[in-house]
């Protein structure tokens, strides 16, 4: 949540980017505009539902991902191997895109609505106001729309993270003689992670983030994939891949220096 705070205009921009039925924008050009256009307050639109979502999401696919990997490492003579962390991350990654599903649906809406016309505004108060707004207005289902994508993305996410944060780790310890201990080391090996991450992650974001920004309407993933690839191009995959990296490199670099503070206190998740 600490990170979330300080990457959440990145994150605003992202989602701008993602949902623009037209490209053009780029970080720079869609940041001048969101602070022209609306003000520099703007830039935190859709905080507190941001802060539930880590709270949920987050907290939920590292502590089950740590249980895991605890339980399989019980054997100091027989690490788990990387398929088997591989496995533990998507249980992980899946885990949190359920639970973190209603609130993601509020940020993007809170993130994206001064970007629409006044009529079409939703205006919700926070994150809490969105859900109950969601749940009258458009049934308690809604709550889990463009759940398919985000699971998609919870499992990517969790997978691409932090199973290549510790594979980076080892290479950096085992191969390199670094500091297992060291800040250094940890900064590098989530530094690799937050690339890979974004990378991985960008087509099931972009599609999350359309699917979950709409009202209702009879398109799925599936509809919204082939109509944007005829209007824009497979391109539109990576829309909003430079403020996502630029997000997620120092977000993924700060969550990995908390966790390993975290085990190196045997605090849990």
């Amino acid at each position: 949540m600490f990170a979330c705070f300080f990457t959440h205009p990145l994150d605003l921009a992202k989602v701008r980017l993602q949902t623009a039925e037209k490209p053009g924008d780029n970080l720079v050009t869609m940041a001048v505009k969101i602070v022209k256009n609306e003000g520099p307050l703007k830039a935190y639109s859709g905080l507190t539902a941001s802060l539930l979502r880590q709270a949920t999401y987050s907290t939920a696919r590292f502590g089950v991902y740590e249980e895991l990997k605890e339980y399989l490492s019980s054997d100091p003579s027989a690490p788990p191997s990387t398929i088997a962390l591989l496995g533990c991350s998507m249980v992980a990654g899946a885990v949190g895109g359920l639970v973190g599903n209603p609130s993601d649906i509020v940020n993007i809406r809170m993130q994206n609505d001064s970007s629409l016309p006044i009529e079409q505004r939703r205006n919700y108060r926070n994150a809490f106001h969105g859900l109950f707004r969601i749940t009258k207005e458009e049934g308690l289902g809604a709550l889990f729309r463009g759940i398919g994508p985000n699971l998609v993305r919870g499992i990517l996410m969790t997978a691409s993270q932090v199973v290549s944060y510790d594979i980076a780790k080892g290479v950096l310890v085992n191969s390199l003689k670094m500091d297992e201990k060291s800040k250094t080391t940890h900064f590098s090996a989530s530094l690799f992670a937050g690339l890979v991450a974004t990378t991985v992650c960008s087509p099931a974001d972009v599609v999350k983030t359309r699917v979950m920004n709409s009202s209702g309407g009879n398109k799925g993933a599936l509809a919204i994939i082939v109509d944007a690839v005829k209007s824009e191009g497979p391109g539109f995959m990576f829309r909003g891949w430079t403020p996502a990296f630029i997000r997620l490199g120092p977000h993924t670099i700060l969550t990995f220096l908390a966790l390993e503070q975290l085990r190196k206190y045997k605090i849990g998740i």
